[in-house]
């Protein structure tokens, strides 16, 4: 069926904060139960400094239909590549020894967030033809593409988009990249024991074995949604998550303040699986939800307790995944040691526009080699499968 857009009535803007559009306006676009392109996620990053102090500075490029926003997609300018988790590092390594500069790039992406999802935001209700949607992703495109040369960025990426998507954008020399990662599908699983019983039988005892040293612990587990957790609450998880970072990785990105802030505006997107010894929350794990997906987050725990991360972060989001009939429960990037657990290798996709036609060339022969090797990885995997068909 042909579309209805007239290219005459449509218009693309920059702006540089959400501040500018408004809220209203904004969430109208794309799938409005995937957390992460929600205005109050994203403006809530730049509000409470976990943005620039990192390197991420914000362009979203929008699309207005006469004075109708209609599309949108949310980028940064990069002068890093920390918390993209899709990994360039040898790439940059490469512009260096040529004496070219790969910073800044533009990425497409949800900050510290590899959850896949919409990157191109479309009104749906409004834009109804896919041939009309086609025409809005490519007139992004060409605007992002216009923006990277016009202010000599080295390349746009655009990261865990959807693969459908990044197929169509192949006319605008977008290369893909695939990786790994590792979620649970809900089988209409009854309950918990019901997931069990579809292990082998070693997974399974290994499972209960630490469920049951979790509960030895007497410990107070609870999986709260936003709204039940207060202003104090809030400072701890925020304290034991920073804690972590402080020890291991160096500053956590995400503030106290943006803790609150999806606690106020998510309430009942956001939650967090609580440890408590006698009334002291002594581990958290954040999630967040669409009307499908489980989304982990961020783990803390400043005292070791023998299984308590696994508890908190997988069994307590499976039981919360079942109870909810949610899908899918996507816990975030890398970890090998959540197959045994449940959670089975699953392809990840991204797109990269490399302005410089040779690097391009360069590139797209080591995505070539390196999309070999996820697949053979991805099918080792598979033969590992913790579940009763695969033996």
């Amino acid at each position: 069926m042909p579309g209805n857009l007239n290219s005459a009535e449509l218009h693309v803007s920059v702006t540089h904060s959400l501040s500018e559009v408004p809220t209203a306006a904004w969430d109208a676009l794309g799938e409005r139960s995937y957390p992460f392109t929600r205005h109050c996620f994203l403006h809530g990053l730049e509000l409470h400094d976990c943005l620039e102090p990192f390197g991420w500075y914000p362009v979203y490029f929008l699309v207005h239909r006469q004075q109708r926003l209609i599309a949108a997609i949310p980028c940064y300018i990069k002068t890093n590549s920390y918390g993209e988790l899709v990994f360039d590092h040898a790439w940059v390594n490469a512009y260096q020894r040529s004496g070219l500069d790969y910073y800044p790039k533009l990425v497409t992406a949800i900050p510290y967030t590899p959850t896949t999802g919409e990157r191109f935001l479309i009104d749906y209700e409004d834009v109804t033809h896919e041939q009309d949607r086609e025409q809005l992703r490519d007139l992004l495109c060409g605007a992002i593409q216009g923006f990277c040369n016009d202010r000599k960025i080295s390349s746009w990426h655009i990261l865990f988009a959807e693969k459908a998507v990044l197929d169509g954008l192949a006319k605008h020399d977008l290369l893909l990249r695939n990786d790994v990662q590792f979620h649970w599908r809900n089988d209409d699983y009854r309950d918990f024991g019901d997931f069990l019983s579809r292990l082998s039988s070693r997974k399974r005892k290994n499972i209960n074995k630490e469920r049951r040293g979790v509960g030895a612990l007497d410990l107070d587990i609870v999986m709260q949604s936003g709204d039940s957790i207060g202003a104090d609450e809030w400072q701890r998880i925020h304290d034991l998550y920073a804690g972590i970072y402080t020890r291991k990785y160096g500053a956590a990105t995400l503030t106290p303040a943006f803790f609150r802030h999806v606690g106020e505006k998510m309430p009942r997107q956001v939650l967090a699986a609580i440890a408590r010894d006698q009334g002291t929350i002594v581990a958290a794990s954040l999630f967040f939800r669409s009307d499908s997906h489980l989304y982990g987050r961020v783990w803390g725990c400043d005292q070791y307790f023998r299984h308590l991360h696994f508890e908190c972060c997988y069994y307590q989001g499976i039981d919360y995944c079942i109870r909810e009939k949610l899908h899918c429960f996507d816990p975030g990037a890398q970890g090998e040691h959540k197959l045994s657990r449940g959670f089975l290798p699953t392809r990840t996709w991204s797109g990269h526009w490399i302005a410089h036609p040779q690097f391009r060339e360069a590139i797209e022969q080591f995505l070539r080699q390196e999309r070999r090797y996820i697949d053979d990885y991805r099918d080792d995997l598979l033969e590992h499968s913790p579940f009763k068909s695969a033996e």
